[in-house]
């Protein structure tokens, strides 16, 4: 099966969904926001060690809630988990939310990165910003975003170089569309030892994250990571998949579990104990189509490999900013 990218490689290829994006340049830090345009399916895997989580529970399909109005990303680690109130509050304004006898309650789960100890001014005052900037990001939202040093990608770190905010696309021969979008901040390395080539590289599509697949010989130091970046619950990865196809809450807990995959394929090591590595998975159904067995096993492939793409993107579209304390992408591929 061979996989080509949506028009836009990004999370709003998947019909029903806009991506906004706030942040804090002097604090390092921001906020993404995914926002459905109608109540969608979703659920949630986490196989890191050190999650920061709001309102995942419902998403378990046991449960009774059966679609959510918006996912959240943040920086800030816990002091991140105030970005859900603000990108309520804009749905709230809308009219938008879970209908309990005449009362609308957006349900918002959301996931924090540490973004804590990376050259930002943490002197906010008595309260942290990501309300406010959750509430932007919500307001913003819209078809096109930018990756890389944007929104939840701001303040992220990613084993010896500046981590980012990644998506990218895929269309399946049947039409689904399958995407990711990921905040990178992981204790592992993207990259292979000191090298700027990426891990994901089996799973480029053309030069969407330099074009330059593996390094050959590959170098000793390729399974080696720096001592400093393992600082306990300093790290993590977020993700978030997506399909316009129909599924169940239990096959888009699967989906999200597939999606992990991309994690292992494109971060040395993940899921460690340090990471708090979550994925959303969301399922809008507008393409109509319900995956049968053989469609489903493509769509979770694809999942995986999206996800891959995406992790490579977000690192490879980071920018240098004033008081950075690593060098990004760009920087080391310029000594290649």
């Amino acid at each position: 099966m061979s996989f080509r990218m949506g028009p836009r490689n990004l999370l709003t290829d998947v019909a029903g969904l806009r991506v906004g994006n706030a942040a804090d340049e002097r604090i390092k830090t921001g906020v993404t926001a995914v926002l459905c345009d109608d109540p969608a399916v979703a659920s949630v895997q986490v196989l890191g060690g050190a999650p920061g989580t709001r309102e995942t529970d419902l998403l378990e399909p046991h449960n009774s809630v059966e679609a959510i109005n918006a996912l959240v990303l943040s920086g800030g680690s816990a002091f991140g988990l105030d970005a859900a109130s603000g990108v309520q509050a804009a749905l709230k304004e809308q009219g938008v939310g879970f209908d309990v006898r005449g009362i609308r309650v957006p349900l918002v789960p959301s996931a924090i990165l540490f973004d804590l100890q990376n050259g930002g001014d943490k002197d906010w005052g008595r309260y942290p910003p990501y309300r406010e900037l959750g509430y932007e990001a919500a307001r913003s939202a819209s078809l096109g975003f930018e990756i890389g040093t944007a929104g939840a990608g701001v303040g992220a770190l990613a084993a010896g170089l500046k981590g980012g905010l990644g998506s990218a696309s895929t269309v399946l021969p049947g039409g689904v569309t399958v995407a990711a979008l990921v905040g990178v901040n992981p204790t592992g390395s993207v990259t292979v030892g000191k090298t700027p080539y990426f891990w994901a590289a089996p799973w480029e599509i053309g030069t969407e994250f330099g074009g330059l697949g593996f390094p050959s010989p590959f170098p000793r130091d390729a399974q080696e990571i720096d001592i400093k970046f393992r600082q306990s619950g300093a790290n993590t990865t977020i993700a978030v998949i997506a399909t316009d196809a129909v599924l169940t809450k239990a096959s888009a807990k699967r989906l999200a579990i597939a999606a992990h995959d991309g994690f292992a394929r494109a971060i040395w090591p993940a899921h460690t104990p340090i990471d708090g590595d979550l994925v959303f998975a969301v399922a809008t159904g507008k393409s109509g189509v319900v995956p049968d067995h053989n469609s489903a096993i493509d769509l979770y492939a694809a999942a995986g490999a999206t996800m891959a793409r995406a992790i490579a993107r977000g690192v490879h579209a980071a920018r240098k900013a004033e008081n950075d304390l690593l060098p990004t992408w760009s920087e080391r591929a310029a000594a290649l």
